[in-house]
């Protein structure tokens, strides 16, 4: 099973053994286009790293199956797609129909979808013969309740132009929250958890009974917790206020929320384990940058909670999720409230993940799970397939 990953100028890619999600293969082709490429590729144990000049996708798709070889041919590719709209509840094997589907949703995700479809292409090309699924982020969280995915705007915004709250970083908080349900030894199905994916893109989830009911992304990545470089909750009068006030267009004040705000706006720096590097220094930037992503996070750990009448567990995941003690400490000192206490030993240290870091009489788990999307969307393309397949012939007596 090959998962791709396509940007706009790059190819992440990752080779499974299914169903027992070994990973064989993998790595990144960046710079596409550009003068001078990059490749990295890892096979058990062996890195091989070049600088080569890589014209575009299609090239780039041809050189990642030469590397690929000795693996023998993809059974199947899984694709990581960002936006799926309203459209997808679940992946889909990719058709025209699909394919169309997620080219008319290019406008919510110009950068992403676009992109998307570019490694879509190259590898419907290549591999003609070979099945094909779209994974998307927004599918996840398409079990949301109106209450939480409908904005309080006029009508016509979102009958005409799709305005409404659909939450990103969906294939992650959907195999973090099955992780924490196995490490926990629970049905997915009994459980209230609040998973917060801390990374240079965060996003919080309330994952109850096993479905997404609610998440702080928006009609974009931008709305929610605080980011690396991204804002995160900002009144929508800024833009105008900006516009008329410092005269900046739309995509200015755009680009500055999205590109040069969060901890980088606060502090200079986007980095989080610099960012707590200086504030251990004494640094007052980097000390409100902190506090300001931490309080952030645990304002919606509470918020969700009530929102679930539930909570138990909060689990923590990717960059800053799974290494930060400190951002850990810091997002539960307040929970006492909701019934969890951290154990300051096993937060400090928690050892190989998954992990438990809550104390022995906290009513409520803490849990640090590393995410894997790529094996994500490796499963969910299996899934897709036996949905898809035919059921077998009755044999002839």
């Amino acid at each position: 099973m090959l998962v791709l990953n396509s940007g706009s100028s790059s190819i992440k890619y990752r080779l499974f053994d299914m169903p027992a999600g070994t990973s064989l293969a993998g790595g990144l082709i960046e710079r596409i286009g550009e003068s001078r490429g990059r490749l990295e590729h890892r096979s058990r144990g062996d890195v091989l790293e070049r600088e080569q000049r890589v014209p575009g996708h299609a090239e780039g798709f041809a050189l990642l199956l030469e590397l690929l070889e000795g693996e023998g041919a993809p059974a199947a590719i899984g694709h990581r797609v960002v936006h799926g709209g309203d459209r997808f509840r679940a992946a889909a094997l990719i058709d025209p129909g699909v394919r169309e589907a997620i080219r008319a949703r290019t406008h919510l995700a110009p950068l992403h979808n676009a992109a998307n479809l570019t490694g879509i292409d190259a590898a419907l090309a290549a591999c003609p013969g070979v099945p094909q699924v779209a994974v998307f982020d927004t599918a996840f969280h398409q079990t949301m309740p109106p209450r939480a995915w409908r904005y309080a705007i006029p009508d016509a915004w979102y009958v005409r132009h799709a305005v409404r709250r659909y939450g990103f970083h969906g294939t992650s908080h959907g195999y973090v929250a099955r992780e924490a349900a196995g490490f926990l030894d629970r049905d997915p199905g009994s459980l209230s958890l609040v998973v917060l994916h801390l990374g240079n893109g965060a996003s919080a989830a309330a994952v109850q009974n096993g479905r997404s009911v609610d998440t702080s992304m928006g009609l974009t990545p931008l709305e929610g917790l605080v980011m690396g470089t991204r804002s995160g909750d900002l009144d929508p009068a800024v833009h105008a206020y900006l516009a008329r006030r410092a005269r900046l267009s739309p995509d200015e004040v755009d680009t500055a929320l999205n590109e040069a705000s969060g901890l980088k706006g606060l502090c200079g720096e986007n980095d989080m384990r610099e960012v707590e590097r200086r504030a251990a220094n004494g640094d007052e930037r980097a000390e409100l940058a902190l506090d300001v992503f931490c309080y952030r996070a645990r304002k919606y750990v509470g918020a969700y909670a009530a929102a679930m009448g539930a909570l138990d567990a909060l689990v923590f995941t990717a960059g800053i999720g799974e290494n930060s003690a400190a951002v850990r400490r810091r997002i539960c000192a307040g929970l006492g409230v909701l019934g969890l206490s951290l154990d300051e030993a096993r937060n400090a240290a928690p050892g190989p993940l998954p992990a438990a870091v809550h104390a022995a009489d906290s009513r409520v788990a803490a849990l640090v799970i590393a995410t894997d999307e790529e094996l994500a969307i490796a499963r969910e393309t299996v899934a897709c397939l036996e949905n898809e397949s035919p059921p077998p012939s009755p044999q002839q007596s």
